[in-house]
């Protein structure tokens, strides 16, 4: 537990001047503690290293975070979870996001658990209040896309896989009407 807290607080540090692109322009460290608290209650996932690299994942990716940082402060455990779930910016986003597509069902459990509530929190997120200057379309096009990165990491935590799935039928039956 105080590892848990101890990784919410090192992620609200590193996130601390990040901002949702969404009009409310809410703080970025509600994403990553949202993902973890989807992990514990729509998926009943008590695993300590789970949850902190929910609440670590986009550290890597988005901050100046480092791997070893990562691993000193929380485990290897818990580097190797991050690391799963982190896109290599130094790429085109149409490569980072083809990756995820391919890279989906190849993940560890863990890293699939992690990346299905991310995603799911980010179409939920995206239904209430989508990013800033972001069309109906653009929006749909981000939902068939999670789609298909979903696809490859189902099987594992029932109640994750039928939550993301809802998240899914309702956001493409909505913005397709919308359209």
């Amino acid at each position: 537990m105080k590892r848990l807290l101890h990784a919410t607080h090192f992620a609200a540090e590193k996130h601390s001047n990040q901002r949702r692109k969404n009009t409310a322009a809410a703080p970025y460290i509600n994403h990553p503690i949202e993902v973890a608290l989807h992990l514990a209650t729509v998926g009943n996932v008590t695993n300590e290293d789970w949850l902190a690299a929910a609440v670590l994942h986009d550290t890597i990716e988005d901050t100046d975070t480092s791997r070893e940082e990562i691993a000193g402060l929380f485990g290897e455990t818990v580097a190797s979870l991050v690391c799963e779930c982190t896109d290599d910016k130094s790429l085109p986003k149409a490569e980072r996001k083809r990756l995820q597509v391919v890279n989906a069902a190849g993940k560890s459990v863990g890293a699939k658990l992690i990346k299905i509530a991310d995603k799911s929190c980010n179409l939920r997120s995206m239904l209430a209040d989508p990013p800033k200057g972001w069309s109906t379309s653009r929006q749909l096009q981000y939902f068939v896309w999670a789609r298909e990165v979903i696809r490859g990491m189902l099987g594992h935590n029932q109640a994750l896989d039928e939550e993301a799935q809802r998240i899914l039928a309702e956001g493409i039956s909505r913005l397709s009407h919308e359209e």
